[in-house]
């Protein structure tokens, strides 16, 4: 583990688990540490995960570009489907550190037919938290490449989001998209103002997201902004229940399943030697009028 603090944040890093986030808590004046993320390890349901070089599904067995079929196998035991690429399944090196930043690296992602290095520079500031991840693509022709942020957020009784989007995805019992609806007609769905998550199951795609969030954590006096970067234009939110403990705010840069729909929205096409970059940036502030 590789800790950061800046005196108003303390951010708890992984490298050898996927490179992820295993804590990130406030540092409140004169009070104990408040985790702004579920905190763990950085593994399955805690911290944030990066994802690359694709976030989400990919149904069919593989996908087809320019003309040519590339198979994938599942990743993850218990899933039907490559889901998240593997960028979050093997071990980072540590690239760079001050006091204050970290880079990580990835030398040998492969996937698919994806060849890949990665690299995630984490910095702190007067209690942000930034997170920039980059892509280069080495697989010697040009593929499809997606990018993501996977943060897991406490979920307590009181909870609210706001997150403006124009539209939902519907999914279907494989976790895949069969739709797409305007936000306005799923009101449980509509946090263009501070809203409680829904009740049940929600596992969604929204667009026309304008790369802000706020979650507003009432118990222990927070509001938590999320803020993404023009790449990442549309964010799922994941939790299975008013019970779970946690739910999920993602913004990645395409919809689920977008290597086998027409146009393959949100992918950004790379030739070899070339990269992408996305950024999230999250911050905090109290709540408590004293």
């Amino acid at each position: 583990m590789l800790e950061l603090r800046d005196g108003r944040s303390r951010l708890v890093l992984a490298p050898r688990n996927g490179g992820a986030i295993a804590r990130y808590d406030a540092l409140p004046a004169g009070g104990a540490p408040i985790p702004l993320l579920r905190p763990g390890d950085g593994s399955g349901a805690s911290g944030c995960q990066v994802l690359v070089p694709w976030s989400n599904r990919i149904s069919g067995g593989g996908f087809t570009f320019e003309g040519r079929f590339h198979a994938i196998e599942p990743n993850v035991p218990g899933e039907a489907f490559p889901i998240h690429g593997d960028g979050f399944q093997k071990p980072w090196r540590l690239a760079g550190r001050t006091a204050t930043e970290v880079e990580l690296a990835l030398d040998d992602g492969a996937i698919g037919p994806f060849r890949y290095a990665a690299s995630i520079a984490y910095s702190l500031s007067d209690g942000a938290l930034e997170a920039r991840l980059t892509v280069e693509n080495r697989a010697g022709m040009r593929l499809p490449h997606g990018l993501g942020f996977h943060p897991w957020f406490p979920r307590a009784t009181g909870t609210m989001l706001e997150a403006k989007a124009k539209r939902v995805w519907l999914e279907d019992a494989r976790h895949l998209p069969c739709g797409v609806a305007p936000v306005a007609g799923h009101p449980s769905w509509d946090f263009a103002r501070p809203s409680p998550l829904p009740e049940g199951w929600v596992n969604n795609g929204f667009s026309g997201w304008d790369g802000r969030a706020t979650i507003f954590q009432p118990a222990e006096a927070i509001a938590i902004s999320l803020t993404a970067s023009a790449a990442l234009g549309i964010y799922i939110l994941y939790s299975p229940s008013r019970d779970a403990g946690f739910f999920c705010f993602e913004p990645v840069s395409h919809p689920v399943d977008a290597h086998i729909t027409a146009g393959q929205a949100g992918l950004v096409p790379l030739a070899p030697g070339a990269t992408t970059s996305a950024t999230m940036r999250l911050d905090w502030k109290s709540l408590d009028p004293r």
